[in-house]
């Protein structure tokens, strides 16, 4: 197949690109660098049948010849006020990416009767009420807090995906992500992960904010990718939930970090400094990933860690 992937240069996108070029297809990377790293795709200059547009997918997608598939992944996805790729940050380009840029890959799918799978997130769950998040769940979303950026983006675009799919027969897929963690991430990602690691390769104290009793479930890249992978190919139109149903607490995943960085300086705690209504729990019900694509995490946190904390090793280096 012949597949466009929007957001290519990003965390998730480069991975796709390389999951899908290891199967045999050719895939064309589409990305504007506003969160992408180049250096993601540095290891494709090479393949033939890898091609790159450098386009912002917010204006009109054109692509030489016939596609077979769109995978749209383009946008801020970090929540963290405090990193300059955090979509509170980048509030209107956030906003486009998921609507006009959504609009824009679903165009092309059309155009080509191409399947078209749509990145979406646990954040359209909002601050739940639901514990843990199934895809019925509607959430419990602030339509004009500071997040909502992004959240109501998702959402829009999940909306116009399922328009397009009722309306035109489009063959689309939506995929919820949930926390991901892994190499290519940026340094100044923002996210936990990312933050604890260099504190910890820097034997500095983890800065946990709150009592660290807040969780999320973390899934590491090569898992989460198996799972889009799957319901790509599957016959799924409806939503799925794709993330680890494993909780961990801030202070148990610093105190592991510490544990595999062998870093002794401990942890230091501060007040609480989430952003409006950034959920306390987050943990997906991936019963549907179970039934309809037979997926589920394979790899610990504590081997998913120990494939990261290297990456950040080397980039630090070249910081």
């Amino acid at each position: 197949m012949r597949i466009l992937i929007t957001g290519a240069a990003g965390f998730l996108g480069s991975h796709l690109c390389d999951r899908f070029l290891r199967e045999g297809h050719e895939v064309i990377g589409m990305d504007n660098f506003i969160t992408g790293n180049p250096q993601n795709l540095a290891h494709l200059a090479a393949d033939q049948n890898f091609s790159f547009i450098r386009h912002d997918v917010s204006n009109f997608i054109f692509v030489p010849k016939k596609v077979d598939a769109v995978l749209h992944f383009a946008s801020p996805a970090s929540p963290n006020p405090l990193s300059p790729y955090g979509y509170t940050n980048l509030p209107i380009q956030t906003m486009k990416a998921g609507a006009l840029g959504t609009l824009n890959a679903l165009g092309v799918a059309k155009a080509n009767n191409a399947r078209f799978l749509l990145a979406s997130t646990s954040e359209i769950y909002g601050m739940p009420l639901e514990h843990p998040q199934k895809e019925s769940y509607f959430g419990n979303v602030d339509t004009i807090g500071i997040r909502s950026v992004y959240d109501e983006a998702k959402r829009f675009a999940e909306s116009l995906t399922m328009a397009y799919y009722r309306f035109h027969g489009v063959d689309t897929r939506i995929v919820r992500i949930f926390n991901t963690y892994g190499p290519r991430m940026h340094l100044d990602d923002g996210r936990v992960v990312p933050n604890f690691i260099q504190q910890a390769l820097r034997k500095e104290p983890l800065t946990v904010y709150g009592d660290g009793q807040q969780t999320r479930s973390f899934c590491y890249v090569d898992d989460l990718i198996e799972g889009i992978y799957r319901l790509f190919l599957s016959d799924e139109h409806y939503p799925v939930n794709i993330g680890n149903p494993v909780e961990n607490t801030m202070v148990e995943l610093a105190e592991e970090i510490n544990r595999l960085t062998g870093n002794p300086a401990g942890l230091i705690y501060k007040p609480d400094l989430r952003v409006g209504d950034d959920p306390q729990r987050r943990q997906p019900d991936i019963t549907r990933a179970r039934e309809i694509l037979h997926w589920e995490p394979k790899v610990s946190l504590e081997e998913g860690l120990m494939r990261t904390i290297p990456y950040f090793e080397q980039a630090m280096k070249h910081d």
